[in-house]
């Protein structure tokens, strides 16, 4: 079933008041806080270490290990490459630093890119550790976004350890006839099993698809239990992000 529980590896049980919080307001409030975030000018270094400082407040409250954040960071990988690229390629005026000839307007944008880039995925994180993926998707049901998104992500979350289970079944097929994939002359084999799992894939969407319309599905997907929320309960998740503009009005 669609709406059967689902650990994801993101996730930290646990019952701090933020894990109880309901998660349309956790999701509001994310979101909300983001935005301010981007809308800081990048100048203003004191209120991007205020913004930190609140989230670590968050992370203290909610109970989440700082190692455990940290280990979830690496996504961030690429922005951060990124981000050391654009003072060596960018245009403007130079400076050096320890040898290197770096554009001044490029360590700026570098600076921007990855203080607010860090501090969303660390929002997110935070988010995620405390909130279960599927209780996620009924709070975005709750915030009224767009069904079908919501439906997509729904089935995306419920197949994707389907399909994993799929791609180790197969893999150990292969190594059980002595196939290793060494080098170049693999490729096609991989290829072959990545073409033989997509087929598989769709064939089992489109037998589950049949399956939910025999049942009456009719393109919404019924809510399994409400997820309220309570003056309260808003509050104290939107105090974030209320936080973050006081902040960014100072900065102005």
């Amino acid at each position: 079933m669609v709406g059967a529980g689902h650990r994801h590896q993101l996730y930290l049980p646990g019952g701090s008041a933020v894990h109880r919080l309901p998660p349309q307001c956790k999701l509001l409030a994310v979101f909300s806080f983001a935005l301010v975030v981007v809308a800081t000018p990048r100048e203003r270094f004191w209120a991007f270490a205020v913004y930190a400082v609140m989230l670590v407040a968050v992370a203290l409250l909610a109970r989440v290990p700082l190692p455990y954040v940290l280990r979830r960071m690496v996504i961030e990988l690429p922005f951060v490459l990124f981000a050391f690229l654009i003072p060596v390629i960018g245009m403007g005026e130079r400076i050096t630093v320890l040898g290197l000839s770096l554009s001044v307007e490029g360590l700026w944008a570098a600076w921007n890119i990855l203080a607010k880039a860090t501090l969303g995925v660390v929002a997110s994180i935070l988010l995620a550790a405390t909130t279960e993926p599927r209780v996620i998707l009924l709070g975005a049901q709750r915030l009224r976004l767009p069904s079908l998104l919501v439906q997509i992500a729904m089935f995306m979350l419920r197949y994707l350890d389907v399909i994993l289970d799929e791609m180790r079944r197969m893999k150990v097929a292969r190594e059980s006839r002595g196939f290793e994939a060494r080098n170049f002359r693999h490729i096609p084999v991989i290829a072959r099993s990545a073409g033989a799992l997509f087929i598989r894939s769709y064939e089992r969407g489109e037998r589950v698809h049949l399956a939910m319309l025999s049942r009456g599905y009719s393109g919404q997907m019924p809510i399994i239990g409400e997820i309220s929320a309570s003056a309260r309960q808003w509050g104290t998740a939107l105090a974030l992000p209320i936080l973050a503009l006081a902040v960014l009005g100072l900065s102005l």
